[in-house]
C-alpha cells in the first residue's frame, strides 16, 4: 500500500509542479476504487510538461517498466511485441501524446495485486 501511496504522491506533485500554475491546473483526478486505481487526467500543456521534465526518468527509478502498462493509439509509431509488450520507456509514451497538438495521457497508480501486477498505466489519447 505504501508503494502505491507514494506512487500516487509523485505523480500529483510531478504534474503540479510540471504545471506551473498552481493546484487548479494540476490535472484532473479520477478514483476508480471498484477497480482498484487512481489516476489523473492531464491536458495537453500538462501532458507537454510532464513529457518535458524530470518526472519519466524519477518514476522510472521507483517502477520498472515490466511494472508499467500503455494504452496505445491505434495510429501510434511506439511498436509493441506479439505478447504486447510496448518497446518504449515512460517518457516516449507520454512524449507521443504530446507531440499531437490535441494529445493528453491518463495516468493510473493501480492497486497492489491488481491489473497483473501492473503499478502504473499510462493511456494515449489524441484526435
Amino acid at each position: 500500500m505504501r508503494v502505491v501511496l507514494f506512487g500516487v504522491g509523485v505523480v500529483m506533485a510531478a504534474v503540479g509542479v510540471a504545471a506551473g500554475a498552481g493546484a487548479a491546473a494540476a490535472g484532473v483526478p479520477i478514483v476508480q476504487i471498484d477497480q482498484g486505481r487512481v489516476g489523473m487526467l492531464l491536458s495537453h500543456d500538462e501532458t507537454v510538461a510532464v513529457a518535458d521534465g524530470p518526472t519519466p526518468a524519477v518514476v522510472s527509478m521507483f517502477v520498472p517498466l515490466s511494472r508499467m502498462g500503455a494504452g496505445l493509439q491505434p495510429d501510434t509509431r511506439i511498436t509493441k511485441d506479439e505478447k504486447g509488450g510496448v518497446h518504449a520507456s515512460l517518457r516516449q509514451v507520454i512524449m507521443e501524446a504530446g507531440d499531437h497538438p490535441d494529445g493528453n495521457v491518463l495516468i493510473y497508480v493501480n492497486a497492489p495485486g491488481t491489473r497483473g501486477g501492473r503499478v502504473l498505466d499510462v493511456y494515449q489519447n489524441w484526435g
